[in-house]
């Protein structure tokens, strides 16, 4: 496999790949609850954030457009436009990362979020002090995939990390956000075998440790896309009672 550097191009995202100081970024809270989205502002503004807040899905997404957000945290049960219709807007145009927060903490939920591109998900109630770290840490790891720009190739698969585009044989793969970096780190460890403990951690984080089941559900899915034949895979393999090793059958 050959990492190489990535070709100039005009992305119609909104928001570019770019290095982030995370120390000043600017967050976008959308929330219906007003006493809530008024304390968690007032917080995090203390914490160094620029905030900007909208009260629902139609005035979060007006802020997004203006702002331009390094971070959305986005409320899921709100009147008119909900935060599942507000997320499916924002990533038409832009992988800015989301944290969903939202009561509703069932798995079926949680695996909902992730597939419309969540980058994680809080659920209520929450200490500030935690919603903190799960921001500090989300735009980590967006800051250390705006580093990796470049092309991962192997075989007749090729992943262009900037422009989130992923093709086999010359025609283009369409991946949701999880699916593409749980692709992406298998591609970059080539023959490793990665326990599921190690895919969770780096794709979903270290918070969802112990949720190792999403990555039996994923490589699922990501086969069914990526796998001529998705019963005999040529791609993702699995070493049972191991873990996931990407490697292309034959080479």
């Amino acid at each position: 496999m050959q990492i190489a550097p990535a070709a100039s191009s005009t992305s119609c995202c909104l928001s570019p790949i770019h290095l982030i100081d995370i120390a000043v970024s600017k967050l976008l809270l959308v929330d219906d609850d007003r006493d809530l989205l008024s304390l968690l502002a007032e917080f995090l503004t203390a914490q160094g954030y620029s905030v900007v807040t909208a009260e629902d899905g139609r005035a979060g997404l007006h802020a997004f457009y203006q702002e331009r957000p390094d971070l959305v945290v986005l409320d899921v049960t709100m009147p008119g436009k909900c935060g599942w219709d507000a997320l499916k807007s924002i990533r038409e145009l832009s992988e800015t990362p989301v944290i969903m927060l939202t009561a509703r903490g069932d798995e079926a939920d949680i695996l909902h979020g992730f597939s419309l591109g969540a980058d994680d998900y809080v659920t209520k109630p929450f200490s500030f002090a935690q919603l903190q770290a799960r921001i500090r840490a989300v735009l980590s790891r967006a800051q250390r995939n705006a580093r990796a720009e470049g092309i991962l190739t192997a075989g007749d698969l090729e992943v262009n990390l900037e422009l989130k585009r992923v093709m086999r044989a010359g025609k283009p793969i369409d991946l949701t956000p999880t699916e593409f970096k749980l692709l992406v780190a298998l591609m970059r460890r080539p023959g490793e075998v990665l326990s599921p403990e190690e895919l969770v951690r780096e794709v979903w984080g270290p918070q969802y440790a112990d949720e190792v089941g999403y990555v039996r559900r994923y490589v699922w899915h990501l086969r069914q896309k990526l796998e001529p034949d998705p019963e005999h895979p040529r791609y993702i393999h699995n070493d049972r009672g191991f873990g996931y090793r990407f490697c292309v059958s034959g080479q």
